[in-house]
């Protein structure tokens, strides 16, 4: 179990990090792999359902290429927080404990589970990240029709 607050953070930090890194590489995959069914299709087909093919996969290229640009976003994100960091405000790379849940102001990664214990990454451009962002020990916030009062801050 993690009693370190400081390794808990450096470990939520380092699953976003894993987070982008298998992301990207699932990307990459998707691009190689349409590249290759696209070298494919080109080799063997005629006429319309040549065209329909080819459609569909510049379609997929662009949605590939589309993730691509949001995950390589999201790394640049990341390597903007500093996971040292210390703050008593709620800030980017912050671990926020509330009254409703455990949060990892980063990146959108999602649930992360660490020692038993549940944390939500999230963007500090979410809408419950901008809601906790500023805020102290023992301050609440209303989001959507609930309060959330900041506990613990790391």
């Amino acid at each position: 179990m993690i009693f370190d607050l400081q390794q808990l953070k450096l470990t939520l930090y380092a699953k976003c990090i894993e987070y982008v890194y298998c992301r990207i590489n699932n990307i990459q995959i998707a691009i190689n792999a349409a590249g290759e069914s696209g070298n494919d299709e080109t080799k063997s087909s005629a006429g319309d359902k040549h065209e329909t093919g080819r459609s569909m996969m510049q379609l997929e290229q662009e949605k590939n290429a589309n993730q691509l640009n949001e995950a390589l976003e999201l790394k640049k994100n990341i390597s903007k927080i500093n996971p040292n960091r210390q703050s008593k405000v709620v800030a980017p790379g912050s671990i926020v404990i509330t009254n409703k849940g455990n949060f990892y102001i980063a990146i959108s990664a999602g649930k992360i589970e660490v020692d038993g214990l549940i944390y939500f990454a999230v963007s500090p451009l979410s809408p419950i990240a901008s809601k906790l962002i500023g805020l102290s020990v023992t301050q609440e916030v209303n989001f959507n029709g609930q309060i959330y009062k900041v506990e613990q801050i790391y």
